[in-house]
């Protein structure tokens, strides 16, 4: 069969709705199959692949704005997206163009036809970071790490987030079944750093480094330098560490020595969205902090946080998708919200969200199902007593959720 041409970024999109967000199809031969036809099994510029549980995201961010901080043109590769696929292939920071992403999209499916939703991206981005001429591309796995996209790819090292009980539908119900599969993105001989990990998770690591005859360097948060970060959180201090011991490594491999200003302009500069993301009240609605903690090491966390900031939310918003393992976080949303209401909105046009009703009957008395999040605000916004007025909303859960909340208030995305 012929692949489909596309004309204009319309096309590509009507195709990516056509492939199904959440469809997968495991082995990675489509993936070798399409970088052997397009000449990419050698990358042509240095690669991070980043795996984990809880912290990908921001942890590919901060090696991107470090790699940026020493003028490197950097491509990052990240998901989900929130409002458009767009947002997942970025060059120092910014979306590439409608045109190139129909000119990759069309090159992608000549080289193979039948790549799933997050193959096709990824083949792009890498296309787009070619073609650019970017000189590091930072790569965050989707979902797991054996049978992943992005470990089909030729990088010269891995960073590993924690590891902790999530999608365990397709990975395994046990930290130490979850570690197996994401161990798989340790190489032969390419070198390999993690964070601090359960003990478990820790151990299948070696293991596997062993196994593959690759360095697993175990990175502590005492050489990341006392400055304030660009994202919120103590937990994003292990982030930072990782990130900044993987980027040094980097550079040892383009021949250059650490700087320690551009460190510090790196770390402090970064920007991801939904990631503790505070906005400021603004009429009628309340001071809100976004995040995407949707299992229980994200949001212990979150609550950690708070505590450390001395902040009491005056209600919590939260959904999550039904694949989620819901009874085990439901203390944690409870403490979160200490005796506040918790409101439940509805993540329409999502397959996998989770039904209000039932989420908020295991909640308990105090949480409240919504048809959407924009109802669960007005409703925020008419019960809010005076002592309440400097207390912010905490919008937490599922990325899909967020998205919501970008929809209503795009402004708030932190994409150029």
């Amino acid at each position: 069969m012929k692949p489909k041409k596309f004309v204009q970024y319309d096309d590509v999109q009507k195709h990516l709705d056509t492939l199904g967000l959440f469809h997968m199809n495991f082995g990675l031969d489509r993936m070798k199959r399409a970088l052997r036809a397009l000449h990419l099994e050698i990358l042509p510029f240095r690669a991070v692949q980043v795996v984990g549980t809880n912290g990908k995201g921001s942890t590919s961010s901060f090696i991107a704005s470090l790699a940026q901080a020493y003028q490197c043109k950097t491509g990052l590769y990240t998901s989900p997206h929130f409002l458009s696929p767009r947002e997942r292939i970025r060059i120092n920071g910014r979306m590439i163009d409608k045109a190139l992403w129909v000119e990759c999209a069309n090159d992608a499916l000549e080289a193979e036809p039948d790549l799933t939703y997050f193959e096709l991206l990824t083949v792009m981005a890498l296309l787009a970071f070619q073609r650019c001429q970017v000189q590091l591309a930072v790569i965050e796995a989707g979902l797991g790490g054996h049978y992943d996209a992005t470990t089909a790819l030729a990088v010269d090292a891995v960073a590993i987030t924690p590891i902790d009980l999530d999608h365990e539908a397709i990975l395994g119900h046990s930290i130490q079944a979850i570690a197996e599969d994401k161990s798989h993105a340790i190489r032969n001989q390419i070198a390999s750093f993690t964070g601090l990990q359960q003990p478990e998770a820790e151990a299948i690591l070696k293991k596997r480094a062993e196994t593959e005859h690759s360095s697993l360097d175990i990175v502590s948060i005492s050489k990341l330098p006392t400055i304030h970060l660009g994202l919120w959180g103590s937990y994003q201090k292990s982030n930072a560490a990782l990130a900044l011991h993987t980027w040094h490594y980097i550079l040892t491999l383009m021949q250059q020595d650490p700087d320690p200003a551009a460190d510090i302009a790196g770390l402090e500069n970064v920007r991801f969205a939904g990631r503790f993301q505070y906005i400021k009240s603004r009429f009628p609605y309340p001071p809100l902090i976004l995040d995407g903690a949707h299992n229980p090491h994200g949001l212990q966390a979150f609550q950690k946080n708070l505590q450390d900031l001395n902040i009491v939310p005056s209600a919590l918003i939260f959904s999550c998708l039904k694949d989620k393992d819901v009874d085990s976080m439901l203390p944690m949303i409870r403490a979160i919200a200490m005796n506040n209401k918790i409101y439940v909105p509805l993540i329409p046009h999502n397959e996998r969200a989770a039904n209000p009703q039932a989420l908020a009957e295991k909640l308990g008395d105090q949480a409240v199902p919504c048809a959407s999040i924009k109802d669960a605000l007005f409703e925020i916004q008419i019960n809010r007593n005076i002592h309440q007025q400097n207390q912010p909303v905490c919008i937490l859960g599922s990325l899909y959720l967020l998205s919501e909340y970008y929809r209503i208030f795009p402004q708030d995305l932190e994409f150029a």
